[in-house]
């Protein structure tokens, strides 16, 4: 099985317009709601390639439910860890002769959580792939990857990375 992790998953709202005026009332031509974050693209991609995963993560709110039920009225396995505080992120994409991305910060993810997303990565087993994508919220250690990775070290389970920056060099190792 191929399990994707997104640490902070998002509603990204999407929204076109023929030109954007600083300071003026901009009408919208176009809207769009989706569930974003990399490692929810890759499960999407995977769907549509007919290959099955199951999305990983962490979610929280009316956002986090929504963002559970649009994977899933896609067919994508949805086993995210419900936090029990805060709103999964809402991400604006202002798309017009200029892009621009306003991305929120995201729910505090406490310890707890933390250690059953550890538990749920331990049932992993060889020939699992596990995908680890994206940037990590600040509310996390920043060697998380890296603590994932040492865990499974040795389990046959296999891994690909996708981020930027000294989350993707301190992962080279493993």
């Amino acid at each position: 099985m191929i399990y994707t992790l997104t640490f902070n998953p998002a509603l990204d709202y999407v929204m076109r317009f023929g030109k954007i005026v600083p300071g003026s009332v901009c009408r919208s031509v176009y809207e769009e709601i989706t569930a974003g974050g990399k490692g929810i693209n890759v499960s999407v991609v995977l769907k549509e390639l007919g290959l099955p995963s199951t999305a990983l993560g962490f979610t929280a709110g009316f956002t986090g439910e929504y963002i559970e039920r649009l994977l899933e009225a896609k067919g994508i396995k949805c086993e995210f860890i419900r936090l029990d505080s805060g709103f999964s992120r809402i991400n604006v994409k202002l798309k017009a002769e200029n892009e621009t991305d306003l991305n929120a910060r995201g729910p505090e993810i406490p310890e707890e959580k933390i250690k059953l997303l550890f538990d749920k990565l331990a049932r992993l087993k060889s020939g699992d792939m596990l995908v680890l994508a994206g940037s990590v919220p600040d509310t996390l250690p920043p060697d998380i990857y890296e603590k994932i990775l040492a865990m499974l070290s040795g389990t046959g389970v296999r891994f690909t990375v996708d981020a930027t920056g000294s989350l993707l060099m301190n992962v080279l190792k493993s």
